[in-house]
């Protein structure tokens, strides 16, 4: 992977649940970074749906990052336009060393994080 082509900034983030400090009592769920790293962002293909009359459109994209461990599913990735990202199954590694970088498959727009 050549570095020039990271050229699109993004947040990792990851879903924890805490007491809420106020009441001490409720449980609060609030998405916190996980890691800031540099990427590439490619759009892999849009689509138009009608849901409950409302026009909505969902883009899926493709994110290559260096290796990092850590990454699941359950994380979302923030891209530098704030548009919010879902990663859309397990993290996959490249085919020669494994360790080189990550590939990231991502859904945003219907039923966004």
């Amino acid at each position: 992977m050549q570095a020039g082509k990271l050229r699109h900034r993004i947040q990792i983030q990851q879903k924890v649940t805490g007491q809420d400090p106020q009441t001490g009592e409720q449980l609060t769920e609030q998405w916190v970074d996980f890691a800031k790293v540099w990427a590439s962002v490619e759009d892999l293909s849009a689509r138009d749906l009608i849901a409950a009359q409302a026009g909505q459109s969902e883009v899926k994209s493709r994110i290559v990052i260096r290796y990092r461990e850590g990454i699941t599913p359950e994380m979302r990735v923030v891209l530098s336009t704030g548009a919010i990202c879902g990663i859309v199954g397990p993290p996959l590694a490249d085919t020669n060393s494994r360790k080189e970088y990550l590939t990231l498959l991502v859904s945003s727009g219907v039923n966004d994080g």
